[in-house]
This record gives structure tokens, sequence and C-alpha cells, in this order.
């Protein structure tokens, strides 16, 4: 049974990357290199930071470039806010009487900033912080506060974060809900993939805080069966369709749209699951086509879906409000939208549609 919890900071618990990543490429500018784009910043970035520094900044001392980021990262941390799911989930460690620490390389001087703001500090046992490389910390953590590996889980976003679970032979978990992208983690084999820390937090009170994959039947007895969903192509008065980028789909883009809940007509779940991802009101809504969707790769985690897609017009403005699934929306013409990384259902209805507007 899980009795501790240890949590990394940024990624984690904050959502600090836009802060970090513009501090980083205040370091670049100071050493005189080029600045990186966002999604490149999370492709390369890596922990110990040291390493990440020394392939771009080998001559440049350490004692520098940390000057140079904390002085940035100070006029820009006004940015860092809670994610979606942290307080809920540090609420919830704290009524089970889960032993709870954090293991972050965050500044001590940011820390402190950043929970005069949002307090949560006050759910954690200790916080263990500035730590460059935490493999070398996390049997000093275990043994000092006597927490058993079996009963143990690390939570974190980065490679670096899994690799440090493993080093001390506790349960490993990775949220996507920061730095590094689906199949960066994928790649580090976290014992468990979780959207946020939301879903961690329903996974763990289904099982009773017993640690095992949430795929493992209770029982012999038990099946799983594939879920049905519905999505939408939604189109506004110029016939630009509205493309979403979700980080379940390795990041990549797709259509609006969710599980059908039992009861419930697929049309009403299609209305419900737009308006709650994306605040748009639809009308027009035509049938396209039925896809099976059968362990993907491209999703975070092992699932057979029964996609039932349809195609719709908004209703009123387009005026998208996205809600915590998706990082990012556009609207585009189905001929721009084959020239995004489409996840390959999305890729499938849209070239079903083109297919039959040319008949």
């Amino acid at each position: 049974m899980l009795r501790n919890i240890i949590l990394d900071w940024s990624g984690t618990l904050v959502d600090d990357l836009p802060a970090v990543w513009q501090a980083t490429n205040h370091v670049f500018r100071q050493a005189g290199i080029a600045e990186m784009s966002l999604e490149q910043f999370r492709a390369e970035f890596c922990l110990p930071f040291a390493q990440f520094y020394a392939r771009y900044t080998p001559r440049v001392p350490m004692a520098q470039l940390e000057s140079w980021f904390h002085d940035h990262f100070e006029q820009v941390q006004h940015s860092v806010v809670e994610l979606p799911h942290a307080r809920d989930f540090l609420k919830f460690c704290q009524a089970r009487k889960l032993r709870t620490f954090l293991l972050s390389t965050v500044h001590h001087d940011h820390f402190a900033a950043q929970t005069q703001v949002n307090g949560f500090h006050k759910f954690l046992e200790r916080p263990y912080l500035a730590v460059w490389d935490k493999r070398a910390k996390i049997h000093e953590i275990l043994s000092e506060n006597r927490l058993l590996p079996e009963e143990t889980m690390f939570v974190g976003d980065m490679q670096h974060d899994i690799e440090t679970a493993r080093h001390g032979g506790i349960f490993s978990c990775a949220v996507l809900t920061g730095y590094h992208a689906l199949a960066q983690l994928r790649a580090s084999r976290p014992d468990l993939i979780v959207e946020h820390l939301g879903e961690l937090r329903a996974i763990l009170e289904r099982q009773s805080l017993e640690i095992r994959p949430p795929e493992v039947p209770e029982s012999p007895d038990d099946t799983r069966h594939p879920v049905v969903t519905v999505g939408a192509l939604i189109f506004d008065a110029r016939d630009a369709v509205l493309m979403i980028r979700t980080r379940k789909w390795s990041d990549l883009w797709g259509i609006p749209g969710g599980k059908t809940k039992f009861g419930e007509p697929s049309l009403e779940a299609l209305r419900r699951e737009i308006k709650e991802e994306t605040n748009l009101d639809i009308a027009g809504v035509e049938f396209a086509l039925v896809q099976d969707c059968i362990q993907s790769k491209e999703f975070y985690r092992d699932a057979h879906f029964v996609l039932l897609n349809y195609t719709c017009r908004c209703a009123g403005e387009p005026a998208v409000k996205l809600n915590d699934e998706a990082v990012e929306f556009r609207w585009v013409t189905l001929q721009e939208a084959l020239g995004l990384k489409l996840n390959q259902p999305t890729r499938t209805l849209i070239e079903a549609v083109l297919a039959s507007r040319r008949k």
C-alpha cells in the first residue's frame, strides 16, 4: 500500500515552463548563442541541468550561468502558476495521511516566493530544494525519513525523475503537465503515466492506495472493454476548422471530443464534450465515420477506443476557451490542417471529409 509520496515541483505542481524558458534564453543571449523555441527547449532540456548547459555553453562557468538565470527568473516568475489538480491532490494526500515530500531543483528563493502565493509548502512534510542531481539524493531521503521503497512513489514530469525513482527502488509516476513530452517519458519506462495529478488521484482512490498499473484487473473475472468516444471537426463561418493540441496525444493536433457516459446519447455527449473542452456551442451536426483506435502509440496509455466522428458548425461567435485538457488551438483550412502534426485518427477523418467533398 502507498504511504509516501515524493513530488517534483516544476511541471508537476506548478507551471513554470514559460518562465524557465525565458530565463534560459536570457542566459543564451548573454552567452552570445541562438535562443531556443519553446518546442526545441522542451525537447532538449534535461536534468541534471549542468549537462544541458555543458552542451550549449561549455566555456561559461556554471556560477555565471546560474547568476544570469536567477537574475532574469526573478523578473518573470510572477507568471508561475499552480497547475490544475495540484492543490486537490495535495489535499487528498493530507486527508489520506500520506507522507508528502518535495524533491526539486528549484532554488530556495524561488520556492519561497512561489509558495508565498500558492501556500503549497503547508502540505509538505519536508522540501528538498536546489538538488542538482536527484539520483544522488533519493537514498538519503528514504533513509532519513524511514520510508520503505515498496510504499513510496516519486511523481515527476521529466526523464530524470523516473530515473531517480528507479535508482531509489521506488514506484515511478510520470505526469504530462510539464517539460518532457510523452515520447520522452515513455522511453524512460515509468511504472505509470497520467495526464495530470487529478488522474493519479482518481487511480489511487479507485485502487485504495494499492500500487499497481490501472489496467491490471482486480480479479480474473474482470475484463476490459472498448471505450466509445465522440469527436467532431468544427467549422466556423469562414469554413476554417478548429484544431487543438493535447499532451495526452503526444503533443499532436486533433479534434475536441471525449467519452460518452452510460445512458447518454452520442449527440448529447458530443455537445457536452465540445462545450466542456472549447466553450463552443454547435449546430448542423452530421455523422462522418466510425474508427477503431486500438492501442495507439500516439496515446499516453494503453486503450481501445471506438471513435464516432462528426462534422458540425460553430453556433455563434467562435470564441474558444480551452479547458485544461488542451494546450493550444488553431482555426485552419482542411488543407492547412493536413500540414500540421496530426494524430492518425484526425488525419483519417480530415482525408475522408475532403474525399467526400470532391465527389
